[in-house]
């Protein structure tokens, strides 16, 4: 990541030598940012531009190109760098209206009248001389009116008539401009900028020093400064990354499984209805080590649809049941923990092992008896919902706890887990998800974690046609084929965005899709609706008749977007798909293909969307992670924005990858040589990462 700055001339010996001492001084970049007017400074604290420092961190999002006078149009709005030849201020006739300013500007390529309203005293402040950034429309007669303005003489590295001119984010009460200018106004303060990095680590990586990299960022080589920035960010963050991998269980422990495998063995060898693939052999190899270990297992596995997660985490809890202990599996949703449950009773077919279902829909006296089992180990195994770490549930030996979907609970939900094992203790944990994530977000948001990956789909998983249907003629032909389908014995998913229909929404409605197709293209067939508004009840009851074949279709929304398994389901439909984001649209494709035959995907959409062809062109599940996420940005792709861990101030992912890249490894080399950061070099890396833990940006 070398930039075009970050080798300054070397000083000589007797420039050192006759150089003044300077350090940086804090205490200038705390200072609080004085913004007027008061409706700017409300503004600049909306967007969290409280001090000083907060402003030399709030950097331009791009460069935008400037105009020249000669260059603008009718009615165009757009910015300008000019020169101020004359100024004067008129009063306007208008009652209560503040006197007009008009000042004529030129730039190299001709003159206009610029016309500035409700600010009289700029006719003071800009005598002619004066060099002027101004944005605002050009209204023709050679006229242009300003919304905004700053003068440029503090401001230098602006570039000069039609070029560059840095774009901040702003919002109503302050512009881009007057940012700049605020900017530009406290450009001085770059020189107590504090140097967090080692000067040997800069030296190897070829990095600038981070006040000019601030500088750069705002003044010159905006790409280039913001790249050395995110990299501190991003050394910061794998630094605690690491940090936690090493030392997650601290002083916590978890109860070694290290006996011999009794039930898992059996159950592997002669119950399990299908021989493992190599993937999930090698899966349960990687948690019988962690698991083995008194440092508690911290795994996240993560699966290709329909790789067989499942078979890997029922592994998993008989290792714990085995040996005297007891296991927990908690799915984010009351559908899921259903299909979980459903799932291992499947796996191991008679009474291999005790367990129960726990949700909020389990009856009151069926949660008295499934709680009293478990507080005395009746009960080995219970899978549920978030309801299995309420106050009132008590495990007797609580050894392995299996959490879907991870990414949907909280840190204090998993706390609650932790606190469910025996005192002194807390459980193996691991963690699945079914979106496969890249190893750029990996990195950023799952360092902690130990990772395996399910690549290799169990033997008879049949190849799933996708095609876009984005015209009336491909519709009718597609529902053709699902009656064709249909007829053959197979059942079918439609898939709509919503519950119901939405007036400030143009997409399909389950409701009102479901009593469409009933008494329409599917009035033949039988016809069952689920979505997430239902009761419990009717939507097991949905469930039920669809799994059990009576039903020969499914309308619903997403709540069958994972876990649920109906083999004999062949054709999946989903409405509006440009509403969805890859990972989902994958996760859906997924219900299907689970069976003996040919399965088919129909998305209804338009045809130029990228993310709908990408599903037609590929069905590794990596390679479309890989595509959502550029197309998405790292949050949404694990559907944890509104959770704050798509939290980089200056790192942008997928893009700063290589930069990622190269802070693991620096990470990595820093914890090797000097665990705990204590080398006198290493000083103000330390209190900077203190402020990163103290302090989380979110995005």
């Amino acid at each position: 990541m070398p930039t075009a700055f970050a080798e300054p001339r070397a000083l000589t010996a007797a420039e050192l030598a006759g150089a003044p001492v300077r350090w940086p001084r804090p205490s200038v970049l705390a200072a609080p940012l004085i913004v007027r007017p008061s409706v700017a400074a409300e503004a600049a604290e909306s967007l969290g531009l409280l001090t000083v420092g907060d402003l030399l961190g709030h950097l331009p999002r791009a460069t935008g190109e400037s105009r020249t006078i000669a260059e603008l149009a009718l009615e165009e709005t757009a910015t300008v760098l000019v020169e101020v030849r004359a100024i004067t201020s008129r009063p306007v006739r208008r009652r209560g209206m503040k006197p007009l300013v008009e000042a004529t500007v030129a730039d190299g390529t001709g003159v206009m009248k610029a016309t500035f309203f409700n600010q009289p005293w700029l006719a003071r402040a800009y005598p002619p001389g004066t060099r002027l950034m101004l944005a605002g429309k050009y209204q023709g007669r050679n006229r242009f009116r300003v919304n905004a303005h700053a003068p440029t003489d503090a401001v230098s590295g602006t570039g000069a008539e039609g070029e560059g001119a840095a774009q901040y984010p702003a919002t109503k009460g302050i512009s881009s401009v007057q940012i700049l200018a605020l900017v530009g106004e406290h450009r001085a303060a770059l020189a107590d900028v504090v140097e967090p990095l080692p000067a040997a680590l800069r030296v190897a990586q070829r990095l600038p020093d981070r006040a000019a990299a601030l500088g750069a960022a705002h003044f010159g080589d905006h790409e280039g400064g913001r790249r050395r920035l995110a990299f501190d960010e991003l050394l910061l963050d794998q630094i605690v990354q690491l940090r936690l991998r090493e030392e997650r269980g601290g002083d916590r422990r978890a109860r070694p499984l290290d006996g011999p495998a009794t039930l898992s063995a059996t159950w592997r060898t002669e119950l399990l209805p299908f021989a493992p693939t190599g993937d999930q052999l090698r899966a349960m190899d990687e948690v019988d080590a962690d698991l083995a270990r008194e440092r508690p297992m911290q795994r996240l596995l993560m699966g290709e649809v329909g790789s067989g997660k499942t078979v890997v985490a029922l592994h998993a809890m008989l290792r714990a049941v085995e040996q005297g202990g007891q296991a927990v599996l908690m799915a984010p949703t009351e559908v899921l923990a259903e299909q979980h449950f459903a799932t291992i009773q499947a796996l191991m077919p008679g009474s291999l092992i005790t367990a129960a279902l726990l949700t909020g829909s389990t009856t009151a006296a069926r949660r008295r008896e499934i709680l009293a089992r478990l507080a005395s180990g009746e009960l080995s195994l219970v899978v549920g919902t978030h309801a299995v770490i309420e106050p009132p549930v008590a495990f007797a030996d609580l050894a392995v706890a299996v959490v879907d979907e991870q990414h949907r609970f909280g840190v204090r939900q998993r706390a609650a887990l932790d606190a469910k094992a025996r005192v002194g203790t807390v459980p193996h944990l691991l963690h699945m998800t079914a979106t496969p994530i890249p190893r750029t977000l990996r990195l950023a948001t799952f360092g902690a974690l130990d990772v395996t990956a399910l690549r290799e789909l169990p033997r008879g998983r049949r190849p799933i046609e996708t095609h876009v249907c984005s015209t009336e003629r491909e519709r009718a032909r597609a529902y053709e084929r699902i009656r064709e389908e249909l007829r053959a014995g197979r059942q079918a998913f439609v898939v709509c965005p919503l519950v119901s229909e939405s007036e400030a929404l143009n997409a399909r409605a389950a409701t009102e899709e479901y009593e469409r197709l009933r008494t329409g293209e599917l009035a033949d067939f039988d016809v069952v609706l689920m979505h997430g508004q239902m009761k419990a009840a009717d939507k097991a009851a949905a469930m039920e008749r669809f799994a059990g074949g009576s039903a020969h279709v499914l309308v619903a929304t997403t709540v069958i977007e994972v876990g649920i398994d109906v083999p004999n389901a062949t054709v999946m439909v989903v409405e509006d798909a440009d509403r969805y984001g890859i990972s989902q649209l994958h996760q859906l494709r997924g219900r299907v293909g689970r069976g003996e035959h040919a399965s088919l995907c129909l998305l209804f959409g338009p045809r130029e969307s990228r993310r709908l062809r990408a599903l037609a062109e590929h069905r590794d599940g990596f390679r479309l992670a890989e595509i959502d996420l550029e197309l998405r940005g790292e949050g949404e792709l694990t559907g944890t924005r509104q959770s704050g861990l798509a939290r980089f101030r200056f790192a942008r992912l997928p893009d700063d990858a290589v930069v990622l890249e190269q802070a693991y490894a620096c990470a990595l080399d820093l914890l090797e040589t000097d665990p705990g950061l204590a080398a006198p070099e290493h000083a103000l890396l330390r209190d900077e990462l203190a402020r990163h833990e103290r302090e989380p940006v979110a995005a």
